[in-house]
C-alpha cells in the first residue's frame, strides 16, 4: 500500500497521538498539530522528516487557516486530515460558565467546521482525499449532566452530514468517528463546572460529584486506544469513504437504543403528523 500524508489536530495526546503513532510506524508522513507541540519530539527524534509539527489551538481560526496553508505549501498532497482536537464540559445547563459553553462550541464544532473550510480548496486542486472527523457515541445518546459537550457533537455532526454531498463529487469523502469510552486521558482532562445546590441530588449533580472524586473516569474504560486508532486508519482506506464509523460494544449498543427509542416515539406520533395536511 502506497504512504500516506496526514494531517492531525490535537495530536501530542490521546487518540491522536496513537493514530500519529501508528501512521510513523506504517510509514506515512504526519504533519502533527497540538497547542504543545514539545510532547511530539520522541517521535520527532525517532521519525525524523516523517513526522511535521505545529503548535497550534484550533479555535484561533487565523492560526488554524494559516498552519494548513503552511503544510499543504511545505508538504505538497495531504491525503487524509484527522480532525481529533476536542474536550468535554460537565455540569447542569443552569451551572456552566460562559467561557465553558463558548468553549465547547468553538472546539467541538466551530473549528473544525473551519479546519474543512481550509482544507476543502487543497483537496479539490488535488482531485479529492479524505476528512475524518472525531466524534462521539454522545451525538447520538445524552447524559444529564453534559448538554454542551453533546449540543457541540450533535451540532458538528449536522454540518458534515449534509457536507458529504457537496463534496463527493469532489473526491473527497467524510466519516465521523463515533467511539464509546476509551481509555485515554479524556476524563481526568474533562471541565468540571462548579456546582449550585439546587442541582446537587439531581442526576447531573450526581454525575458530576462521581467525576470531581475520580482522577480519571476513563482510565479504566472499555476501549482499547491502539484498536480505535488501528480502526480509524483503515477507514481511511475504504471505498467508499464509511459516513459514521461506531466504536465500541458500548457505543453500538447505546446508540442503537437511542434510535430505536426515537423511532418509536416518532410512530407514536404518526397520526398527529399527518393530521395537520391540508
Amino acid at each position: 500500500m502506497a504512504s500516506k500524508t496526514w494531517f492531525v489536530t490535537g495530536a501530542s495526546a490521546g487518540i491522536g497521538r496513537v493514530v500519529t503513532e501508528q501512521l510513523l510506524e506504517r510509514g506515512d508522513r504526519v504533519a502533527a498539530t497540538a497547542r504543545r507541540p514539545e510532547g511530539l519530539s520522541a517521535l520527532a527524534d525517532r521519525f525524523g522528516d516523517r513526522l511535521w509539527t505545529a503548535a497550534l489551538d484550533v479555535t484561533d481560526t487565523k492560526a488554524l487557516n494559516d498552519t494548513v496553508e503552511r503544510a499543504f505549501a511545505e508538504l505538497g498532497r495531504i491525503d487524509v486530515i484527522y480532525s481529533n482536537a476536542g474536550r468535554g464540559s460537565v455540569g447542569a445547563a443552569e451551572e456552566m460558565t460562559l467561557a465553558s459553553i463558548d468553549e465547547q462550541i468553538a472546539l467541538n464544532m466551530t473549528a473544525p467546521i473551519h479546519l474543512l473550510r481550509a482544507v476543502l480548496p487543497h483537496l479539490r486542486a488535488q482531485g479529492g482525499g479524505r476528512f475524518i472527523q472525531m466524534s462521539t457515541m454522545g451525538a447520538h445518546i445524552t447524559t444529564p449532566g453534559a448538554s454542551m459537550y453533546h449540543a457541540s457533537k450533535w451540532g458538528v455532526e449536522g454540518f458534515f452530514e449534509s457536507v458529504i454531498a457537496e463534496v463527493e463529487p469532489f473526491g473527497v469523502g467524510i466519516t465521523m468517528v463515533e467511539p464509546g469510552i476509551i481509555r485515554t486521558t479524556f476524563g481526568a482532562n474533562l471541565d468540571l463546572a462548579p456546582g449550585m445546590p439546587e442541582y446537587a441530588d439531581g442526576p447531573a449533580g450526581q454525575i458530576r460529584a462521581y467525576l470531581a472524586s475520580v482522577d480519571n473516569v476513563t482510565a479504566q474504560a472499555p476501549g482499547d486506544p491502539a484498536k480505535v486508532a488501528a480502526a480509524i486508519i483503515a477507514s481511511a482506506d475504504a471505498t467508499p469513504a464509511p459516513r459514521r464509523l461506531a466504536l465500541g460494544s458500548d457505543a453500538y449498543n447505546a446508540m442503537r437504543a437511542a434510535l430505536s427509542g426515537r423511532i418509536a416515539e416518532l410512530d407514536a406520533g404518526k397520526e398527529t403528523a399527518a393530521s395537520i395536511d391540508f
